[in-house]
């Protein structure tokens, strides 16, 4: 073959081979362009349109007189866009967030198991010094940004710690059961009303669309094909708490140990709450120093535990109308039955005492609820027997949760047949068991909530209400509220019993011999109980249960104070001035909840420039 003929050969060759090339991009160009256009053009739109979350402002919380307790506020959250984000600007961006470099990484992992394209929070709460060097150093630092988002903010003196519980960040575990709705780095009720209330109080998530650029950088907002959905403030709730008297209740426990429950006898509405000692929600609002949290957790008083309505402590003399209930409505005795106290009482080869060393002579039921004669209760108790006893503690709501709405309490414990039984053996125990029981020790315990529910019952004669602390919900997108409706029942007691029990607690404070006298007011007529717990590791712990006014009572109060000695000198006083606070102050109890959000709508202006900010 010729020189001539192989350059021509060549020459078609390589046309042959450009134009087969040309050819393959075409028919690719086609298949992109015409045959998979909507699946391609979809994922090119992706990479150029950014859809970034606009969190909801959560719902605010009302006292029962329309008062603003608990609100939100404009916060800064540094964010990372995992796509854009280099590794070489992580060192500079340590030193602007103050944080390690193995906290920002663990945050971009969790950040990029939901998307790589979707900014993940990094630091919260930032500072405006924060922001500003983030400006400056934009250029050296691709992918790093920050958003508007809201902390919770505190509007009353009334700490209510253990009430309102707080939100933090959701953790894996709570991502794996929670949902679609809930992403890395979102927040999430994790105690208290933040908690029981979380699907009403979030509200819902908005996306702003926005344009970016070959790199990832925003060019501006997206207005072609898709809108932007702005975020759904949270539903407002209404308390049935009020305010003042929640505030006044924790300063009566200023630099004690223990719990004030208050409740409205006609309904179960929590008035107050207080479990002392506690901490300062403005410290979980935003960032958790891991300092204070380590603190708090390792503090050896325990300021976390809600002592409301997680503790079991023996109830000591409060528990004596439990059987009084029973031995009357079950025909065991009447008021003509009476038992001559000597100071002490003999079973077996034990001899248990009365708190009084002189003894209370002759007494009956009223008499012995008066004077708290141990005596007498003891000869009643093995009189009636463990299975009356038990059952009258069950229906007053012993031995099971009472279901009040913000989550975490304790059953308590309510000994009966079954449980002894089970705990010695059958046969392996004997009615010397039942002695202590009879005045609230041993193995029965309780906590303040479950003796205001208590103390609640015997107010309104055998009704007994779920406490409750929230009374409606605002649906402000609608303008509705829903009020909430709550579990009741009633004891199968006769009026006359109540009558009964009912005296000897009026006696308890207003009799001569009664002691309760220190929770004495003037121009209130207030019934009640004292009680002191044994401890064998210190001091004896002081209760006091009881209600006013006696004829018409709109509120049921237990005072537990730990360590404190006897509940007659040092809860009783503090149970009057409570209920003188709430029966003679500024508080309007039993207002509807319409007039209260009547009232609220003017209280809410603080949300205003957090709601400016967000738009």
């Amino acid at each position: 073959m010729t020189e001539e003929s192989q350059l021509v050969t060549r020459s078609k060759a390589f046309y042959i081979t450009i134009g087969g090339v040309a050819l393959v991009f075409a028919l690719r160009l086609v298949q992109l362009q015409l045959l998979s256009e909507a699946r391609y053009g979809k994922k090119a739109e992706e990479n150029s349109i950014r859809a970034v979350v606009r969190e909801p402002i959560r719902g605010c919380m009302f006292d029962r007189n329309g008062k603003l307790m608990v609100d939100s506020r404009a916060s800064y959250t540094v964010t990372i866009t995992p796509s854009e984000f280099k590794e070489s600007a992580l060192p500079l961006l340590s030193s602007i967030l103050r944080l390690d470099t193995a906290t920002i990484r663990e945050r971009i992992r969790r950040g990029r198991q939901y998307s790589i394209f979707a900014p993940a929070r990094i630091r919260r709460d930032a500072e405006f010094r924060t922001l500003a060097l983030i400006e400056e150093n934009r250029d050296r630092l691709p992918g790093v940004s920050y958003q508007v988002e809201t902390r919770r903010s505190y509007r009353t003196p009334a700490r209510a710690s253990h009430l309102f519980g707080y939100a933090r960040e959701i953790s894996d575990r709570q991502l794996a059961e929670a949902g679609e709705y809930y992403k890395p780095g979102d927040l999430i009720g994790a105690a208290g009303l933040e908690a029981k209330y979380e699907s009403a109080l979030r509200g819902e998530k908005g996306f702003e669309y926005q344009l970016v650029n070959a790199v990832g950088q925003i060019v501006g907002p997206y207005n072609e094909g898709r809108s932007d959905i702005p975020p759904k403030e949270g539903y407002d709730i209404y308390l049935s708490l009020d305010a003042g008297l929640q505030e006044f209740a924790e300063t009566l426990m200023a630099d004690k140990r223990g719990a004030i429950v208050a409740l409205d006898p006609r309904n179960g509405e929590v008035l107050a709450i207080v479990s002392k000692p506690d901490y300062d929600l403005a410290n979980f609002s935003g960032v958790t120093p891991p300092e204070i949290w380590d603190s708090l957790n390792a503090h050896p008083e325990k300021p976390l535990f809600n002592r409301a309505t997680m503790t079991r402590y023996p109830p000591g003399s409060t528990f004596k109308m439990v059987l009084a209930t029973a031995a009357l409505q079950e025909k065991i005795i009447d008021t003509n039955w009476r038992i001559t106290c000597h100071a002490y009482f003999r079973f077996g080869n034990r001899t248990f005492k009365c708190h009084t060393q002189k003894g209370h002579g002759s007494v009956n039921v009223v008499e012995a609820i008066e004077k708290s004669c141990n005596v007498f209760f003891y000869n009643l108790m093995l009189k009636t027997g463990l299975t009356f006893w038990s059952k009258y503690g069950a229906l007053y709501g012993f031995g099971s949760p009472t279901g009040i709405d913000i989550g975490e309490e304790t059953a308590g414990l309510l000994p009966s047949e079954e449980y002894f039984d089970k705990v010695y053996g059958k046969g392996k125990w004997t009615r010397g068991y039942l002695v202590s029981l009879a005045i609230g020790q041993g193995e029965v315990g309780a906590s303040p909530l479950q003796m205001a529910s208590y103390a609640m019952v015997i107010a309104n004669k055998g009704t007994v209400y779920q406490p409750h602390v929230v009374r409606a919900i605002y649906n402000k997108r609608v303008g509705k509220t829903d009020t909430l409706l709550h579990r009741s029942r009633t004891l199968p007691v006769s009026p006359e019993v109540w009558d009964v029990v009912r005296q000897g607690m009026v006696l308890v404070v207003n009799g001569t011999g009664g002691t309760g006298r220190s929770a004495r007011v003037p121009g209130i007529e207030i019934a009640g109980k004292t009680g002191t717990a044994q401890n064998p590791h210190g001091k004896d712990h002081a209760w006091f249960i009881g209600f006013a006014p006696f004829e018409d009572p709109r509120i049921a109060v237990c005072i537990l104070v730990e360590n404190a000695g006897f509940g007659g000198t040092q809860a009783a006083p503090l149970a009057g001035k409570l209920i003188e606070k709430y029966l003679k102050g500024e508080s309007e109890p039993g207002k509807p909840p319409r007039q209260k959000l009547e009232a609220s709508e003017t209280s809410s202006a603080p949300l205003s420039s957090v709601r400016s900010t967000l738009r």
